[in-house]
């Protein structure tokens, strides 16, 4: 099997393999083999050698396959920065991931700009599609650079920082392989066993490639020499267009997607054609059950969902039969032993609510974190992501929240997940966040900031409600005491409730 762009750039050469759907750029396989490979000659030519990094910050464009691709084929560890982030955050990853090269869209000129001399080990800074001050053009070198292979070609790498959520963002950084750039890899098995994954395979990807994800989707489907159809913002509509206009084969979701699509009007959601949609995965954060049941019933057996994270320690997944079976399981696990331990260290048995860890998980670092990096090991070396959980009779997962956001109201502990799912369930709520803020006598009592479905108007009627609406859910200890309401809620478009910045507004000392 032929796996890498330059294998289909030699034998399709004008397949596409890829659509910017927003303003219809496209390149094909021979255009990304060669624009890959001038980028390779520049990193060279500009003094990069194996192990070394670059930094990317740019929206979904053209652009960043060939980045990604270069980096890969140049024995580069590659960081792509989230676009929400500003100036002090994008100089914070930078700085820790030691990159040598930061390129930067033009469309974040101004935020660029403001990074100054906070860049002591990014030596080189490169503008892609316009200018930006202190900057140089990346086209200008470009067109210096010949199209071939550099000599010393070998595999690279995407260090990926995590959404910082709950506190600095932490980078995962794994030795380089070593191996030719296109030998077959181990994680490409799943594409290819689990999803179907081939040169057929036309890949709706409606979430920024920053993320990892929709990165690590997007590059498999081109290994594959699929073709990849990449959305620059997501619109619930427009995705289901492009299903339709492309014959996408497979895609992937986060939840809030999930709800934004049943939100539209059956008319809306009869009117385009699917038939050729046949693998829909979803995943990066909690689905509620009854979201999942109605993307089921409408789009049939196609959804599959897996829980796993940029750590690698391990990994899950579920079919929509087995999800049917199992309603709100993450899956059983297909990479790693599943164990479900206390604070303790105790292993817990099933049913009972502990924290998930991997056994037989690779070793990863937090870059530049050893104290966090340990907190990722139990002391029999199994790893976690820092999610809590519990395992049926069959060893399926059912994720109850991350230990992060866990409220302690009274000395009770409580997973704040659950009254979010049951908050998503109400007609009127578009999104919603629940998190503990102080209570004088309970140290903590939960809090709900809701964000409305457009042309319904917050009023307190509603927000006895919504509180009613849980009570008659789930026990009272676990529904908020009190909601507020916001236009919008920061979550990130990997589907992550940016929860610090909420938590702040109640907790100012934080």
């Amino acid at each position: 099997m032929l796996i890498h762009p330059k294998n289909h750039a030699r034998v399709t050469p004008d397949k596409l393999a890829y659509v910017v759907a927003e303003n219809g750029e496209t390149m094909t396989y021979r255009q990304l083999d060669e624009q890959s490979n001038r980028h390779a000659q520049l990193f060279r030519a500009l003094g990069l050698a194996v192990g070394d990094g670059v930094a990317l910050w740019m929206e979904n464009r053209t652009g960043f396959f060939e980045i990604c691709w270069a980096a890969q084929r140049a024995g580069l560890y590659y960081t792509p920065i989230s676009t929400h982030l500003k100036a002090d955050e994008i100089a914070y990853i930078l700085n820790d991931c030691g990159a040598r090269i930061f390129i930067a869209s033009a469309r974040y000129r101004s935020e660029a700009e403001r990074l100054g001399e906070r860049l002591p080990k990014t030596t080189i800074r490169l503008s892609f599609g316009g200018e930006i001050t202190g900057f140089e053009r990346l086209e200008d070198l470009l067109s210096e650079q010949p199209p071939t292979p550099i000599d010393d070609e070998t595999t690279g790498s995407s260090m990926l920082y995590s959404s910082g959520t709950t506190g600095y963002p932490k980078g995962v950084r794994r030795a380089l392989s070593g191996d030719a750039i296109d030998d077959f890899p181990d994680r490409y098995a799943s594409f290819r066993d689990r999803y179907e994954f081939d040169p057929a395979t036309i890949y709706l990807s409606p979430a920024p490639l920053y993320h990892a994800a929709p990165l690590g989707f997007t590059m498999a489907t081109l290994a594959f020499g699929g073709t990849c159809i990449v959305m620059q913002r997501f619109d619930a509509e427009q995705a289901l267009a492009l299903i339709e206009r492309y014959q996408v084969t497979h895609s992937q979701w986060v939840p809030t997607m999930f709800i934004r699509l049943l939100r539209l009007d059956d008319a809306t959601r009869k009117r385009y054609d699917l038939s050729t949609h046949r693998i829909a995965i979803h995943a990066a954060a909690p689905c509620p059950v009854a979201t999942k049941h109605e993307m089921i019933a409408w789009w049939g057996p196609i959804v599959h969902e897996y829980y796993a994270g940029s750590e690698g320690v391990g990994s899950t997944h579920i079919t929509s039969a087995q999800w049917l079976a199992h309603p709100g399981s993450v899956g059983r696990s297909v990479d790693g032993v599943l164990h479900i331990v206390d604070e303790a260290g105790a292993e817990l048995g099933p049913g009972e609510v502990g924290t998930v860890f991997f056994a037989d998980a690779p070793h990863f670092e937090y870059h530049n974190a050893p104290a966090k990096t340990a907190e990722a090991f139990s002391r029999d070396g199994w790893g976690t992501l820092g999610d809590v959980g519990y395992l049926d009779e069959e060893a399926y997962l059912y994720l109850t929240d991350r230990k992060a956001n866990m409220i302690i109201s009274g000395g009770v502990n409580i997973y704040p997940q659950e009254a979010e799912n049951i908050l998503l369930g109400h007609a009127d709520v578009l999104d919603a966040a629940v998190f503990g803020v102080p209570n004088e006598d309970f140290g903590e009592e939960v809090k709900a900031v809701v964000q409305l479905v457009p042309g319904r108007a917050p009023d307190a009627d509603l927000q006895a409600q919504l509180i009613e609406y849980c009570r008659q859910r789930i026990a009272d200890i676990k529904c908020p005491r009190s909601v507020d309401f916001e236009s919008e809620l920061p979550r990130l478009p990997n589907g992550k409730l940016y929860k610090r910045q909420l938590k702040a507004r109640y907790w100012p000392s934080e």
